[in-house]
């Protein structure tokens, strides 16, 4: 059994960080712990507060960190994430260093390892990793910066997590049939295609109804307007189960 818990990007853009796990039990406690992303929160003060709170989990139960992409908004809380590693090693808390992936296609690949705590290793777009439970495969997506989603597997269940993209075919086929789609959702409709590498509402419905997923879960949403309306437009386009990320909210795969 798994469970996602959305620790950033629900609600609002920033800060993406999403935890899954494979606790016994919704808490999000026990079991291997894996971070997709490691942003921080930006913009108003409201959201630049939540940098200070404390996760679900303590730092030194979090063995691996898998990114999409090196966007402050996606990774600028790793250099925490990587301190806090040293501390727990020299503590005692923490017997091993900190596995930290991503690509290697920007500069912000260097900045993964850190000493002798956290260790940087390189995926690829033909890569399959085993990362504890988990099995995980990557896509390219439209983005200014590389960019990659990643389908999470475990025990029978799978989840795609889109990271920043823009439309593109490719998505739906690496999506086909997951249970969860966790899609970029940064553009109400009436603002479709007005910034490069990013969706809108209705465009990640239509990318959940051609995937044929079993659920569109809509995150990395706009910092203005009524959420409801994304949250309407998504689900008119995709005729599914759709809902809006919601920060700390668990979710069983």
């Amino acid at each position: 059994m798994s469970y996602i818990q959305f620790l950033g990007a629900a609600g609002v853009v920033t800060g993406s960080k999403h935890l899954v796990n494979t606790a016994n039990d919704e808490s999000g406690t026990g079991g291997f712990q894996l971070l997709i992303d490691c942003g921080m929160f930006q913009g108003q003060k409201e959201w630049r507060e939540r940098n200070w709170k404390d996760t679900p989990i303590p730092a030194h139960e979090i063995d691996a960190v898998v990114l999409s992409h090196y966007h402050a908004d996606h990774v600028a809380d790793l250099g925490c994430l990587q301190y806090a590693a040293r501390i727990d090693m020299d503590l005692g808390r923490r017997k091993n260093p900190l596995k930290v992936f991503g690509h290697g296609e920007s500069p912000g690949f260097s900045k993964l390892s850190y000493l002798e705590f956290a260790s940087g290793e390189i995926y690829g777009r033909e890569s399959i990793l085993r990362i504890g439970p988990f099995s995980l495969g990557f896509s390219p997506t439209i983005h200014p910066d590389p960019c990659y989603a990643m389908r999470v597997s475990c025990g029978g269940a799978s989840l795609v997590y889109t990271g920043d993209t823009g439309p593109t075919p490719s998505l739906a086929d690496f999506a086909r049939g997951t249970e969860l789609l966790i899609c970029e959702t940064s553009l109400y409709d009436e603002y479709k295609g007005r910034i490069p590498g990013h969706m809108s509402a209705g465009e990640a419905g239509l990318l959940a109804r051609e995937a044929g997923v079993g659920m569109l879960l809509a995150t990395h949403l706009p910092h203005f307007g009524e959420h409801n309306v994304l949250l309407e437009q998504a689900g008119a386009a995709f005729g599914g189960r759709t809902d809006l990320a919601s920060r700390n909210w668990t979710l069983e795969l």
